[in-house]
């Protein structure tokens, strides 16, 4: 028997794959994130399966569980949000596993910063804006290294997906002030692709204000760069005078 690392997705739980929803009919136990996974997730589940939120318990209790539920030979679902390689502290729980000899494997799931982008009706890699997207955080009780501190990032200027930071919004702003302009626009989405989501927009300049107005204080992404105006180039893939391997553009001289 094994353990599944499943990407429960952003919240939505019709956004979880179809690979997961068969992990989660085989589990006879499954291990969600409460805090974070909507609980609808585990309506694709069995009925019999023994349910447990981690948001209760520590890493030792939750590898307890896995351990004696495979040695029971039962399948184990361990189900993170979004996408678990992101922010997920599912490594420790992998190698931990591996030190036991239990086998596991990794279903990945749509993230939140996917989602919020839906929810935005955003590119973030547009032709002459930006082809770089830079998924970090803030510190906060977890260290981040120096050379990830935000004004370092920013002086890249690139899309920037700020995960657990919206409770230290002014910290943010002030370090992203460092290299974006105060006219850089920003989104903040909470609870992307749940019924509450919620979307505030602004830029450097007035986004903190108005996001203390909006009482959101967590479980909300920030995303910064000129992605979000409307300003951009055309994309060569479909430009008629542009060539790839399924199709011959037109000739510049044939206008």
């Amino acid at each position: 028997m094994q353990v599944y690392f499943i990407g429960a997705g952003p919240g939505d739980p019709d956004l979880i794959t179809v690979k997961a929803v068969k992990a989660l009919r085989q589990a006879e136990v499954i291990i969600y994130a409460g805090s974070l996974v909507n609980r609808q997730v585990l309506d694709h589940g069995r009925d019999d399966a023994e349910i447990y939120n981690s948001a209760e318990m520590t890493l030792e209790e939750v590898l307890n569980v896995m351990e004696t539920a495979v040695g029971d030979g039962k399948i184990v679902a361990r189900v993170h949000t979004g996408d678990p390689c992101l922010y997920g502290a599912v490594q420790e729980q992998m190698d931990a596993l591996a030190e036991r000899d239990i086998s596991y494997s990794v279903i990945p799931g749509v993230s939140s910063f996917l989602a919020a982008a839906a929810a935005l009706k955003r590119e973030y890699t547009l032709p002459g804006v930006s082809q770089t997207v830079i998924l970090t955080r803030i510190e906060g009780r977890t260290p981040v290294p120096q050379k990830e501190k935000l004004s370092s990032l920013a002086q890249h200027k690139a899309t920037l997906c700020l995960f657990l930071s919206v409770q230290l919004i002014d910290n943010v702003v002030s370090e992203l002030k460092e290299g974006y302009p105060e006219d850089t626009p920003v989104a903040v989405v909470q609870r992307a692709s749940w019924p509450e989501e919620k979307v505030v927009t602004g830029t450097l300049q007035n986004i903190a204000a108005k996001i203390k107005d909006s009482d959101i204080t967590k479980t909300a992404l920030i995303l910064v760069g000129d992605f979000l105006g409307s300003e951009y180039g055309r994309s060569q893939l479909y430009h008629p005078e542009f060539s790839h391997g399924y199709r011959q553009g037109k000739e510049s001289g044939n206008k």
